[in-house]
């Protein structure tokens, strides 16, 4: 009957096996079995202790007569570092390179193998390679600072941790500032896989050598690019992507995402202005996902509200969609971020001495067109309440908008979407826009969008009629005045079929009273024949005959598509 190999076993064997390759070739039996973690190696007394203190110490000091087992497991390195320190004790030539020097050094101040004990030991030898070749670029004091993550705190008591920091926050400035090759941010990408423990303390020492912030930014930039790369990066892809992340994602990721968000965050270059709006609204997305705390969220809203008028349609919708695109997040991120913005524009216009409800900025006004988009992108979710709607477009100073075509737009499309609304309610969506700042077209449009309430276009209408009896109009043609002559015509003749509507109503109530059902025959045909006749003389009226602003997209069976929202690019490239 065969015996099961034993994995651990043959791993010590492994151990032995290599060992034996340089060791046994003494032709001295060996004396002491030294043990790191799961390896044995079986070696010479003598030979170590001629290096090592540590192991003369250990046997000197032993109450066992003849000590022939010693446990080194937490030698830093593990086993792989202890085998080289051993060949050093053998005279076995072996190589130094930038990803173990730091391990041999801290194993060589574990071990006592210092030149005070012993001429031209391990630790001068790695002090030598540290500060000849690894310590020398750039790149190399970046991979010797990467291999510290698992050697501290001895790497930081020996120097290793604060002399690598020191070299890479000098060589990077002057990369910034004088790069040696393409692409110039090359040297960003190095600092990437590093803690971001020990990338804000690079970036500390660069601040204090003068590193500008947008140098600062850069790099922060590119570390985040590299690892929340699945939280960042380009969502625009099918959903099922996005959806198996989030169900793969344990508990622990989950964690770790958040923390390092959280320590990006608090990284960030004191000036507001360092990074593209379209990163922060990417941070701030990730940040309401892995349920960031309340700080973190705060100090990126107030980021972007500072360089609010440069957000596209596109940064808003980064911060209103789930990763799946699919779903509305919560608006408050949005709502904080434009009043942010609002106030601090109403703040200086108050320091400037002027008036911030007669004039409003050309930055506050391009916000209000982009807002106004953003709405009409939004308005096609069945989700989206009334309240969430006007209180996003309410944020916005009325005087910020000349016209009110994008969010008459936007209404409409909104109307469109939920089409089981209510006279009282789609009258409180069309309270955000004022019909009398409608431009000509929008406002013959809206004299014949039947998802608008009358009210609405009547204001609408009866504007035009008195421009029109003022002598003041918007168009100078004679064709457009008579156009406009004829469209004010139409409301009155409206009215007066609206009032003859009612007299018939009340007339077939009474008869309906007195003559029972036969009536309802009679009063059916009537009132086919009166809504005929009215359909007529609305069907007149021809909505954006001249084609600016037209919404004729949103009409009934075209357009918008309802049961699939498009999908939007959540990209901070």
């Amino acid at each position: 009957m065969a015996t099961p190999i034993n994995r651990n076993n043959s791993r010590l064997s492994m151990a032995m096996e290599r060992t034996g390759q340089w060791v046994f070739s003494q032709e001295i039996p060996t004396d002491v079995i030294v043990v790191v973690g799961e390896a044995n190696f079986s070696l010479h007394k003598f030979m170590l202790v001629a290096k090592s203190n540590y192991i003369r110490k250990l046997i000197m000091e032993s109450k066992e007569p003849d000590l022939t087992t010693i446990d080194l497991s937490d030698i830093p390195g593990g086993p792989e570092i202890f085998e080289k320190a051993a060949k050093f004790c053998y005279g076995v030539n072996f190589e130094i390179t930038v990803h173990n020097v730091a391990a041999l050094r801290c194993a060589a101040e574990y071990l006592e193998m210092t030149d005070m004990y012993c001429d031209n030991n391990l630790a001068g030898r790695t002090e030598d390679f540290l500060g000849q070749v690894a310590l020398s670029s750039l790149s190399g004091a970046i991979v010797v600072l990467k291999s510290c993550d698992l050697l501290l705190p001895l790497a930081e008591d020996l120097n290793i941790v604060q002399r690598c920091i020191d070299v890479v926050s000098l060589k990077a400035c002057n990369e910034a500032n004088f790069p040696s090759r393409s692409p110039p941010n090359w040297w960003t990408e190095e600092l990437s896989i590093l803690d971001i423990e020990f990338l804000g303390r690079i970036m500390a020492s660069m601040k204090k050598r003068g590193a500008k912030s947008l140098t600062l930014a850069s790099a922060l930039i590119t570390y985040t690019e590299r690892n929340l790369r699945d939280l960042v990066r380009d969502h625009s892809g099918s959903g099922s992507k996005s959806t198996t992340l989030l169900d793969a994602s344990s508990a622990d990721a989950y964690t770790r995402e958040r923390e390092l968000l959280q320590s990006i965050v608090s990284l960030l270059p004191s000036e507001k202005a360092a990074f593209p709006i379209n990163f922060l609204c990417c941070l701030l997305r990730t940040a309401i996902f892995v349920n960031a705390s309340t700080a973190c969220k705060n100090e990126l809203e107030k980021r972007i509200s500072i360089i609010l008028e440069h957000v596209t349609v596109d940064d808003l919708l980064v911060l209103s969609f789930t990763y799946d695109g699919e779903r509305l997040f919560d608006l408050e991120s949005v709502r904080r971020i434009i009043s942010g913005f609002v106030e601090k524009e109403k703040n200086m216009a108050v320091f400037n001495g002027g008036d911030f409800k007669d004039s409003c900025s050309s930055s506050l006004q391009r916000v209000a067109k982009t807002v106004d988009a953003y709405l009409g992108e939004i308005a096609v979710y069945g989700e989206l309440s009334i309240s969430k709607f006007n209180g996003i477009a309410m944020l916005v100073p009325k005087g910020a908008r000349k016209v009110d075509d994008d969010l008459y737009r936007a209404i409409d499309i909104y109307l469109k979407s939920h089409p089981n609304l209510d006279e009282i309610e789609r009258e409180k969506v069309c309270s955000v826009m004022d019909p009398l700042k409608l431009s000509y077209e929008a406002r013959l449009h809206a004299s014949q969008n039947k998802r608008l309430p009358v009210q609405i276009v009547l204001h609408a209408l009866y504007y035009d009629q008195l421009k029109l009896r003022s002598g003041v109009d918007e168009r100078s043609t004679p064709d457009a005045r008579n156009q406009l002559q004829t469209d004010v015509s139409l409301v009155r003749e409206n009215e007066a079929l609206r009032s003859e509507l009612m007299k018939m109503k009340l007339y077939i109530s009474d008869i309906q009273k007195s003559q029972g059902s036969s009536a309802k025959v009679g009063s059916g045909s009537r009132k086919g024949t009166f809504f005929s006749s009215m359909s007529k003389t609305l069907g007149k009226l021809n909505p954006f005959r001249h084609g600016s602003k037209d919404t004729s997209h949103i009409d009934d069976g075209v357009g918008v598509d309802l049961t699939k929202p498009r999908r939007r690019r959540f990209s901070i490239s």
